[in-house]
């Protein structure tokens, strides 16, 4: 008999939400014209295209009237949002480039080529065993910082730093808020990709002391292949693509309006009932670990002494090779992952709890369960009690 899928990926991405895709639909039946046009067609396009992006700058809290408005470029997803941050708001300015050394592959790429292509330096920051990046290391970075600037020196300057809101295979919620409110003050640009953070806690891009943020659709419940960068007015941008006027140059390129359109209303869906979908998902989060840890071979779960994200467990059992387990939970129905989807398929064993310092067992064996506002707790149950049969088919290694 074959068993009902169990979707548990909902980190790499989400299903789309049907009222999402209604709305695309129509527009694309709609048959708009190309928004940069300056007919009527394209007009009509055009309002359409903005008013999605209004939604979308409203609903995560960026200011949106006057002189002093926020922006929001379109891109094709956050792997670009992330990339056009880092060269985009690094030109022209001197000194270092701070990263996580647990931020995702698309800017740790980024931030690879930046060291690769210039004599800017790269800084890792450190992070602690729970997941959280080392304060301690930041307040020591920052003071030479300052120092440097008393000084006129160039040496210990910070140009930029950028840490995640919320890491995408741990869930751990990061202190960026603390890190940002110091760097502002110093004249140090705040970039986060807070993509895993959208629809998941509560998120005021005008309250935080971010220059940049990066964000995507699919995550929540939208379309794949948009996503944006989110900049504080004011805050200077180099473009990393040319040749079109395209949202004033800063990301040139024919804005897609039913992908605009369905991201708005992803964001718009998501944080609709954001409390109870919070509460729901902890809850079922909590549920589906305290599950596994009542079975008679009790796994390790990471993270869970910091404050995480609702909707994400990462868990080892040592002893149990990762990509072992996931095809062998694939095979039972229950889809997962073992960790960041970009980095799927590589063999290479996690970089995020590499940083963390976790014993190799763990590293080896860790598996990451992600829930969406989907998820029910009937599936929860039959994960629960699918996983454990898997894991007891497994033998139990010696020493």
């Amino acid at each position: 008999m074959n068993k009902s899928l169990i979707y548990l990926d909902n980190n790499s991405t989400t299903r789309i939400d049907r009222k999402v895709a209604d709305a695309m639909t129509a527009v694309w039946l709609d048959r708009h014209a190309n928004p940069a046009s300056q007919h009527s067609e394209g007009r009509r396009a055009r309002a359409v295209l903005e008013l999605a992006r209004s939604s979308i700058s409203k609903n995560l809290g960026c200011r949106t009237l006057g002189m002093s408005a926020d922006q929001i470029l379109f891109t094709s997803g956050g792997t670009e949002a992330n990339n056009l941050a880092i060269f985009g708001l690094l030109a022209g300015r001197q000194g270092d480039l701070v990263v996580s050394s647990i931020e995702h592959p698309s800017l740790l790429g980024a931030a690879a080529q930046v060291a690769a292509r210039s004599e800017r330096r790269v800084r890792y920051m450190p992070v602690n065993p729970d997941g959280q990046v080392c304060l301690a290391t930041w307040n020591q970075w920052l003071g030479d910082h300052i120092t440097a600037e008393v000084r006129g020196a160039s040496e210990g300057r910070i140009a930029m730093i950028s840490v995640m809101l919320a890491n995408n295979e741990t869930g751990a919620i990061q202190p960026i808020a603390q890190i940002a409110e110091d760097a502002t003050a110093h004249g140090i640009l705040v970039h986060s990709d807070a993509i895993q953070a959208v629809g998941k806690i509560p998120l005021n891009f005008s309250s935080m002391k971010f220059d940049a943020m990066s964000v995507t659709a699919h995550k929540i419940h939208g379309p794949v292949g948009v996503g944006a960068l989110i900049l504080r007015h004011g805050v200077a941008l180099q473009p990393i693509l040319w040749g079109g006027f395209q949202q004033m140059g800063l990301r040139p390129g024919t804005e897609c309006v039913a992908l605009a359109v369905g991201f708005s209303k992803a964001v718009s869906i998501a944080l609709e009932n954001l409390a109870e979908h919070h509460a729901r998902m902890t809850g079922l989060r909590e549920m589906l670990e305290a599950k596994l840890l009542a079975g008679p071979r009790r796994p390790t779960v990471v993270a869970c002494t910091t404050q995480r994200l609702p909707h994400t467990l990462s868990l080892a059992y040592p002893g149990i090779e990762r990509q072992a387990l996931q095809m062998a939970l694939d095979r039972s129905g229950v889809q997962c992952s073992t960790g960041s989807a970009c980095a799927s398929g590589s063999g290479q064993p996690s970089h995020v709890l590499q940083a963390m310092r976790l014993p190799e067992p763990i590293v080896r064996g860790a598996i990451r369960l992600s829930l969406s506002v989907e998820t029910t707790q009937e599936e929860i149950d039959e994960a629960a009690q699918r996983i454990l049969e898997v894991v007891d088919r497994f033998p139990i290694a010696e020493g």
